[in-house]
């Protein structure tokens, strides 16, 4: 079981990744060869060329030779934190603020946090003896946890106060940042200019006349239910390769956005599955491939991904589990005794019980965004924005089941296994209860893992 050494550790090493991912990135991002990588929305605005194109020499068109900017490469650093908020939306974009808000956040709840856990919690629980009798597996870092705390403590009167307190301030801390991320969010959408995609909904499911063509069908449609506001239409055609045999869609222009508005959350028609109106993405947004797949369908591809996603989460506890039993000393020992001698040098030691616990699920986790992906262009999404939603929420869920629940349940039996075998049935509750906390350690080494070095290698952006 990881110790106090282990936890530093395991902190130093991903500390030190963080710091040699960043490293990477400030070289990497002066490079000519990665302009478009690292600097693509100024492409997008038309306010860098690439200098592939344009560059002098052919070697300094993929390599940056002048010395100085190796000297001042980390300037980025204090010049993104000490710039302007409007500034920084017109350099990065909103999204990029938000980004940035979510980590200054994070600095907001947990640092008083971390105070009142260190002068209040900790004392409270360190001061007491509860593990050394209780015949448990535990380490000297779960003297720190409410497991060591004796049943029927007014001790306990200390976590319970703290929980109210942690609960109000975190809501207190969340409820001010929506606001002002709110507020940003109006703003920018007010000092923007006009988009296309404000003004137009998508029409899905339209109903087809044999004596009328589909251009001619939208357009008379939407004249008789909306001759107020209705501006034009495009009709989407071969949207994919089944387009003959399905419904067609089409993109419908309003002279107002009120019009557009009233249009996208209403129903169109006495039969709900027929012109099915929703805000229209942006056309960079547009996944093209599934405009034309009818409700039905719809409907039946996400009942299937839904019991898929049902049994890609709860059948993926097994390698969960099989990791939780390998993350430690003593099973990797028994697993491989020939390894026993290497194993046993204090210096790997400390790593294997530091490191390898959090690093392990984080392995396990590389291709899930791939895999959900997958599963939410199956389910009929017909935008980008939302097939990154979708897969998101679904990750987290994932995550929520599988690295917390799962690693909580698995540890917790393998940790305690020979306790089990040999108290009675009624004592098996007790053990849980007692060793639930104690993962905690394993929790701590996974967070350093995926927020310090998982998060700063992602600056990298060795993948799309």
């Amino acid at each position: 079981m990881a110790t106090l050494s282990d936890i530093g550790v395991a902190a130093a090493i991903n500390i030190m990744t963080a710091f040699a991912f960043l490293l990477a990135f400030a070289i990497l991002r002066i490079q000519p060869v990665n302009d478009r990588v690292y600097f693509p929305k100024w492409y997008l605005k038309g306010l860098r060329s690439s200098p592939l194109v344009n560059g002098g020499a052919f070697g300094s068109r993929f390599v940056n030779f002048d010395w100085r900017l190796y000297i001042r490469f980390l300037n980025w650093m204090p010049a993104a934190l000490r710039m302007p908020e409007p500034e920084l939306i017109n350099h990065a974009g909103l999204d990029s603020v938000v980004y940035l808000g979510i980590y200054l956040l994070g600095l907001k709840i947990f640092v008083p946090v971390a105070i009142l856990a260190f002068t209040v919690m900790i004392p409270v629980n360190w001061t007491n003896n509860t593990l050394e009798h209780s015949g448990l597996t535990y380490s000297d870092i779960d003297k720190l946890s409410i497991s060591n705390i004796p049943i029927g403590s007014n001790r306990f009167w200390t976590h319970l106060v703290m929980a109210y307190a942690f609960t109000f301030w975190t809501c207190y801390v969340l409820k001010r940042e929506y606001e002002i991320v709110a507020a940003m969010r109006l703003h920018f959408l007010a000092s923007e200019q006009r988009r296309s995609d404000q003004f137009t909904v998508l029409v899905r499911n339209v109903q087809p006349d044999p004596h009328e063509s589909v251009t001619d069908l939208v357009e008379h449609f939407f004249l008789v239910n909306h001759p107020d506001h209705y501006l034009s239409q495009r009709v989407v055609y071969n949207a994919n390769k089944l387009s003959e045999l399905i419904i067609p869609a089409a993109f419908v222009s309003f002279k107002i956005r009120w019009g557009a508005a009233v249009c996208a959350q209403t129903q169109q028609s006495r039969n709900p599955t027929t012109w099915l109106t929703e805000w229209a993405p942006e056309p960079r947004d547009v996944y093209w491939e599934n405009l034309a797949i009818p409700f039905v369908f719809l409907t039946i591809r996400r009942l299937l991904v839904g019991v898929a996603f049902f049994f890609l989460t709860f059948f993926f506890m097994i390698p969960i589990a099989i990791v939780q039993s390998l993350a430690n000393i003593e099973s990797i020992e028994k697993a491989f005794p020939f390894l026993k001698p290497i194993i046993e040098v204090k210096f790997i030691k400390s790593r294997i019980q530091g490191f390898l616990p959090g690093i392990a699920p984080k392995i396990f986790l590389i291709f899930l965004p791939t895999i959900l992906m997958i599963m939410s262009k199956f389910e009929g999404f017909i935008s980008l924005s939302s097939l990154e939603r979708r897969s998101a929420s679904r990750y987290y869920i994932f995550q929520f089941v599988n690295v917390f629940l799962g690693s909580i349940i698995t540890g917790t039996a393998f940790q305690q296994l020979n306790n089990f075998i040999h108290q009675s049935t009624d004592q098996i509750p007790k053990t849980i209860d007692v060793s639930i906390p104690m993962k905690a350690t394993f929790f701590i080494t996974f967070i350093t893992v995926d927020g310090w070095a998982g998060v700063a290698g992602e600056i990298l952006r060795l993948k799309p």
